[in-house]
């Protein structure tokens, strides 16, 4: 599975890992994140992502 990097600040994310602070379980693919995620870092969403 990609990484995606996201544009504004550079936070990745990892399908491998997923996001335990959003609720989203290791092994969950980038387009099995809910649409309403946002970056924890910065807050953009998801559209705001791109493969690395």
């Amino acid at each position: 599975m990609k990484k995606y990097i996201c544009d504004v600040c550079g936070w990745e994310y990892d399908p491998a890992v997923g996001n335990a602070e959003a609720g989203i379980a290791p092994g969950t693919a980038w387009e099995d994140v809910p649409v309403d995620f946002v970056c924890p870092l910065c807050g953009v969403g998801k559209d705001e992502f791109s493969a690395e």
